[in-house]
């Protein structure tokens, strides 16, 4: 079996998330391709062969002329899975894709389980496993919910080249959102605040753990419903799905909506008064104790 994998270019760069979509593919055991609108200076490193079609002819973001590139890629290559990440390039494209092959279409994954994909379900708060019944299927994966692949090998190049009506649109660029909050996904370390940490003048504590730790304040949910942190903040299947190196759980209780957000972590980290909650489960360290007494000690030792 094989995938094509849609790989993302903005403003001259290859974006990061390319690497998870080579971790799906890895975790499907499937051979890969790619596809990349962009140059070829920003190809990803992999082992396969790369479709390249060049942004400047093709513009970085043209529906149509995309459209027909990786339609191209895949009558070259007829993959069994087309995978996008679920952002806003990959919202519009893929739905255009998948109906042009009338092939099933699977969004925001955020797991592989038992041969189908796992997806949030009821306002994401609920998961449930879908599976394709289509010879070909489109996914989109949820960033971070999969930790980047290195970036290594060596792709073959072929470019490609496709003659397509533009219907009259036109790329002039990006005006970014505003930048207010951490994007938690892209953290290497993150401590989050759970309803152990007893009230919200207690909040500093934990932000000061992450500090010293270089990392950045996260929260579960009953944090942020209590109006004690920015919805911003949240982990789980309601908030953000991370995947740090480091994620340090102070006070919490590890519901499953909160795990499911934080299970791709590399090392966690527990600080929980209760030594059977469910958190120390996935943890690799359990400490206990009371978090509000524990996390100025561990601060002020890793201060020193």
């Amino acid at each position: 079996m094989k995938a094509l994998l849609v790989c993302e270019y903005r403003e001259g760069k290859l974006l990061d998330t390319s690497y998870e979509l080579i971790a799906l593919a890895d975790k499907l055991g499937v051979d890969k391709a790619a596809v990349l609108i962009g140059s070829e200076e920003a190809v990803p490193k992999m082992d396969g062969t790369v479709y390249l079609a060049d942004a400047a002819v093709c513009g970085e973001y043209n529906p149509a002329a995309h459209k027909a590139v990786i339609l191209a890629a895949v009558a070259k290559e007829n993959p069994d899975y087309l995978i996008f990440c679920h952002s806003s390039y990959g919202w519009d494209l893929a739905p255009r894709v998948a109906a042009a092959l009338k092939a099933g279409q699977i969004t925001e994954v955020v797991g592989i389980v038992d041969g189908g994909f796992e997806v949030g379900c009821c306002n994401a708060k609920m998961r449930r496993v879908v599976k394709p019944t289509s010879a070909k299927v489109v996914l989109t994966i949820q960033a971070g919910a999969f930790a980047a692949a290195p970036a290594q090998g060596a792709p073959r190049i072929e470019p490609i080249e496709v003659t397509v009506d533009g219907q009259g649109l036109t790329f002039t660029g990006y005006e970014p959102a505003e930048a207010k909050t951490i994007d938690l996904t892209r953290a290497e370390v993150i401590v989050s605040a759970g309803r152990g940490v007893g009230k919200k003048d207690n909040i500093p504590l934990i932000a000061a753990l992450a500090k010293a730790l270089g990392g950045e304040l996260g929260a579960s949910r009953p944090v942020v419903d209590a109006g004690w942190v920015e919805h911003s903040l949240q982990v789980g299947t309601t908030g953000q799905t991370v995947a740090p190196k480091l994620y340090v759980a102070c006070g919490i209780s590890g519901a499953i909506q909160h795990l499911a957000g934080m299970k791709k972590s590399d090392f966690v980290v527990a600080i929980n008064k209760d030594k059977d909650a469910p958190i120390g489960e996935v943890a690799d360290v359990l400490v206990v104790a009371d978090v509000v007494q524990f996390a100025p000690i561990l601060t002020a030792a890793l201060q020193k």
